[in-house]
């Protein structure tokens, strides 16, 4: 008899341990796809022009409202290319500058009108002194040191175009 109630606790055991196991384990969750965040394009940047890059104060570092907005986004800025090395016919690195001769001649213009591009990838394109470009990409307010002076702002290039008035 002694075996009977010894039987009956295990099964009783067991049956409260699932039980309490059972009741532990989540129901399974429904899984529900996750969409990525969506990339901006380059046919999505803001167009802006060199008075709203004049919005850095290059003495004090201090920038607008409206400047520090941009800062990381996708933005397009018209200019003309300065290579970094003289006579230089393409290249993956160039400062775009406000106007044609900027930077050739001194003194240069200062750092909030100029703009040290590295295209992405290390994609060289063509370097034409005299043709006035879009250029668009991923801008960065940072101060950096090129051979024509200091440099108030860095753009990682991901498109360059011929200037329309589009």
């Amino acid at each position: 008899m002694s075996r009977r109630l010894l039987s009956v606790a295990t099964v009783a055991g067991i049956l409260a341990l699932v039980g309490v196991t059972t009741a532990a384990t989540p129901a399974p969750r429904k899984i529900v796809p996750v969409k990525p965040p969506a990339v901006a394009t380059v046919e999505e940047a803001v167009n802006i022009d060199w008075r709203v890059l004049a919005g850095l104060d290059y003495v004090s570092g201090s920038a607008t409202d409206t400047l520090k907005k941009l800062e990381g986004k996708l933005v397009r800025i018209p200019g003309f290319v300065v290579p970094l090395d003289d006579f230089q016919e393409e290249g993956a690195e160039f400062l775009l500058v406000p106007y044609y001769g900027a930077c050739v001649h001194t003194p240069p213009p200062p750092p909030n009108q100029i703009v040290m591009v590295g295209m992405t990838g290390k994609k060289s394109v063509k370097l034409g002194l005299f043709d006035a470009v879009w250029l668009s990409g991923r801008l960065k307010i940072s101060s950096v040191e090129s051979p024509y002076g200091t440099v108030g702002y860095q753009l990682e290039g991901m498109k360059i175009e011929p200037y329309s008035a589009k």
